[in-house]
Parts: structure tokens; C-alpha cells; sequence
């Protein structure tokens, strides 16, 4: 079995993949994008991508591929800590230019505004990715913003640790694939997650399409509007929601149908929680 993460090793998708699959096959791609059309095109069984972080929002890559340009679902989601640490060759480094993944660079802008603010900043794919670079350019004023395990991956110290501006920072994993899989990990929740197309034509949609689950006391677990990219002002919607009574959240979707509403599933799926340790090699 494959597995396809957003790498390369030693990201935070790379510790999610190594977590859920230890015994698979796990492929790394250089962004999200790759990353879902390695499932797609069958390249991997399943693959592992971010969707939203906590202090920074959702992955706006993720949610308009697969709302845009795919038919695929979630078939699990995992919780992982978010540690941001700046990464360097050498503790004594003169840091001129700053890499990492853009949700990264947000997570850690006040720290780096306050001890570096004269350094460039540059955007990477992925976290990994900045720390593998600066370690491939010993000689060059680098510093990267990545997770403990990119330091061990690829041999840099930690020049500052935990530099993101709030230490209750999570982020939001999806699982991709055709069935579910028997993770060897706690489940706390079940979720669905949808998007809601609304029509023209239909004075207070979305309150409509909201009442469907508040009527039957369905708990919504977030909303957010994203541009629908047909014309300024128009919108689709991504609903998270609770799915303990399935049988109750099969009810509201019919009515929404009813309504004229239309919705696309995201995903079906048991959350989980994912800790923070030692990294694995693979």
C-alpha cells in the first residue's frame, strides 16, 4: 500500500503519514496540489494533505482543488500540534533570508518581525522543504522555519524554539481514499463535511440551508464562505458537520436537495489525534 504525503521527510504531514500508515509504503511530493493528483491517477492508495491550521485558517489550496477540479473524500482526519522552530546550520548564523511554507512564515511573523527584521522572507512548498534546502547551502545566510524533526532529518540546530505566536496552534489533516482504514489510532469524533452551492433564486438560502441541521439540533463545527471564481460576489460554502446521528444528517441532506440546494460531500469521517515525538526515519 502507498501512502502520499506533502514532503519531504521530516514535515508535519510526513509525521501524520508515519503515525497513521507505519507500515506503508509512504511517497513524498513536492505540493498539495501533486499530492492529490498522486491519488487521482492512482500513483498511491491514499494521501495525506493539510486543511486548515488555527491560528492562520483553512489551506485554500486543499479546499478549492477538491471542490473546484476533483471527486474525491475524506476518509479520516487527523489533529496534529503545530511546533514552529527557526532552523539553521549553525547556532552562531547570520540569518539575511528566512524559508518556509506561507501558513509557517504567518504562524511565526511575530517573532521573526521582532528578531529579524531585516531578513527576507522567502515562501517554500513546505516547511521541510525550506529546512532541506538551507542545510544543501551551509555556506549561505539561511534560516528556516520547520518542525523539530526537519532539524534531526537533515542535521541543523535550533536557533529559536517554538516561535509561533500562540501555543494552542493545531492543524487539520485529511486522508483521501476510496474506504476507510482501520487506523491503530483513538477516535474522538465523527464528522461530514460538505460544500453548499446556493441558488439565485432562493430569497434566504443560506439561512434555509443552515436550518435543515439547526431543527433537528445537528451541531454545525464550522462555516466558511469561499469564492465560487464565476463572478465577484458569488460564493460557495464549506460546512463541517457533526455526525454522531447519521441517520439525522442523512435527513438534513435530503431536505437541502429538496430546497434546490445543491451540496458536494468533502468527506465522511472519524477524527483523530495525532502527538508530537521523536521523529521516525523511514
Amino acid at each position: 500500500m502507498k501512502v502520499g504525503y506533502l514532503g519531504p521527510n521530516g514535515s508535519f504531514t510526513h509525521n501524520v503519514a508515519v503515525k497513521a500508515f507505519p507500515s506503508a509504503d509512504r511517497v513524498s511530493f513536492g505540493n498539495i496540489t501533486e499530492v492529490i493528483k498522486s491519488y487521482e491517477e492512482g500513483v498511491v492508495d491514499y494521501a495525506i494533505i493539510p486543511v486548515e491550521n488555527s491560528i492562520e485558517g483553512s489551506v485554500h489550496e486543499t479546499l478549492d482543488y477538491l471542490f473546484h477540479q476533483a471527486q474525491i473524500e475524506a476518509v479520516a482526519e487527523m489533529i496534529q500540534p503545530i511546533k514552529q522552530q527557526l532552523l539553521a546550520t549553525s547556532q552562531d548564523k547570520v540569518i539575511e533570508k528566512i524559508f518556509s511554507h506561507p501558513q509557517a512564515i504567518a504562524q511565526g511573523k511575530k517573532y521573526t518581525k521582532s528578531h529579524y527584521p531585516n531578513a527576507q522572507i522567502e515562501m517554500t512548498a513546505s516547511t521541510a522543504y525550506a529546512a532541506r534546502f538551507i542545510a544543501e547551502n551551509p555556506d549561505k545566510p539561511f534560516a528556516a522555519i520547520a518542525p523539530v524533526a526537519a532539524a534531526k532529518e537533515y542535521g541543523l540546530e535550533i536557533i529559536a524554539k517554538d516561535i509561533q505566536e500562540m501555543d494552542e496552534n493545531y492543524t487539520r489533516f485529511w486522508v483521501l481514499g476510496r474506504k476507510k482504514y482501520a487506523f491503530e489510532l483513538t477516535k474522538c469524533q465523527q464528522k461530514v463535511s460538505l460544500t453548499l452551492t446556493l441558488p439565485d433564486n432562493l430569497p434566504g438560502a443560506l439561512y434555509k440551508a443552515l436550518s435543515v441541521f439547526a431543527w433537528r439540533g445537528i451541531n454545525l463545527t464550522k462555516i466558511e464562505s469561499r469564492p465560487l471564481k464565476t463572478a465577484l460576489g458569488e460564493y460557495f460554502f464549506i460546512v463541517d458537520v457533526d455526525n454522531t446521528n447519521e441517520a439525522l444528517v442523512s435527513f438534513a441532506l435530503e431536505e437541502l436537495h429538496l430546497l434546490g440546494i445543491d451540496y458536494k460531500m468533502l468527506g465522511n469521517y472519524d477524527l483523530s489525534l495525532i502527538h508530537i515525538s521523536e521523529p521516525t526515519r523511514p
